[in-house]
């Protein structure tokens, strides 16, 4: 079991992000298995998203009307308050998020899994341009909640997967993505308002952690690798840890464990050097 829960000024709260065609659900495992380590886990949705898949399904509107800064304010108004930093953690998009947090001088420790780039990562690979091409492809999406086939959320998000488990996937889990967002992460470098940009060099953020699986094709290998590349002028602890054989559904493929007790057995340890640091 991951944790081996600590007292004192270890984190107490662990906060998790999601990401694109996905709703809080897809951490369900990962909130359960956290929980049983004696952590409170929060898990919010996205403003306007905090209703069930299947209603997610029958009226995508509020997905229309969102944009990144709504919802790092959101995230950043859940955290801010909070009496001790809390581990963050984001998948895709909501590893986005994560990086933007940290910059913003919240968390003990940030995880950034299968995430999307932020501005200045002038890397854009081929695969992960073809998984949002359906989205870009047409701007009048940036008003509309944009919807992905079985088949396609098999042959991008949940490759690694066979059939079968793709397919029960995405009937758990999947929900059209915002098409506002995918223009703003995926055109940052175009972007003058530039919501997702962060400092690279600053050296007093939490540590953070960059999650890689070897088959994603939303966010491949190095996208994140160049990502975390552009922290390198930094003091502050920038990590990445590479899997392979998973795909951008980390969360729930065959072996996830592995994946949700590395990601919280590093938080941990880097939170409580960075508090010894502090205070010694």
């Amino acid at each position: 079991m991951a944790g081996n829960r600590d007292t004192g000024d270890d984190p107490g709260t662990i906060v998790l992000i999601h990401g694109l065609w996905l709703t809080p659900r897809s951490w369900e495992h990962w909130v359960d298995r956290y929980r049983a380590a004696g952590f409170e886990v929060l898990a919010p949705a996205w403003p306007g998203l905090d209703v069930e898949v299947e209603a997610l399904r029958e009226d995508s509107s509020p997905l229309e009307r969102l944009d990144i800064p709504q919802i790092v304010d959101h995230y950043h108004g859940i955290i801010e308050p909070m009496r001790r930093p809390p581990i963050i953690m984001g998948h895709g998009i909501g590893g986005t998020f994560t990086q933007i947090l940290l910059d913003h001088g919240l968390g003990a420790a940030g995880v950034a899994i299968d995430s999307a780039s932020v501005f200045g990562v002038l890397r854009q690979p081929m695969a992960m341009l073809k998984s949002v091409a359906a989205v870009l492809r047409n701007p009048v999406n940036t008003q509309r909640a944009v919807s992905m086939t079985a088949q396609e959320f098999h042959q991008t998000v949940a490759n690694a997967l066979p059939e079968q488990e793709s397919m029960a996937a995405y009937q758990r889990y999947y929900v059209p993505a915002a098409g506002r967002i995918v223009f703003e992460a995926d055109l940052a470098n175009f972007d003058p308002r530039r919501h997702t940009k962060v400092n690279f060099g600053r050296s007093d953020r939490a540590p953070l952690l960059f999650i890689v699986g070897d088959e994603d094709r939303v966010s491949p290998p190095q996208l994140n690798f160049d990502n975390a590349n552009h922290y390198r002028k930094s003091t502050a602890v920038t990590d990445v840890k590479e899997y392979p054989g998973r795909c951008h559904f980390t969360l729930g493929q065959q072996g996830w464990e592995d994946v949700a007790d590395y990601a919280l057995n590093w938080s941990l340890e880097e939170a409580r050097a960075q508090h010894a640091l502090k205070n010694a």
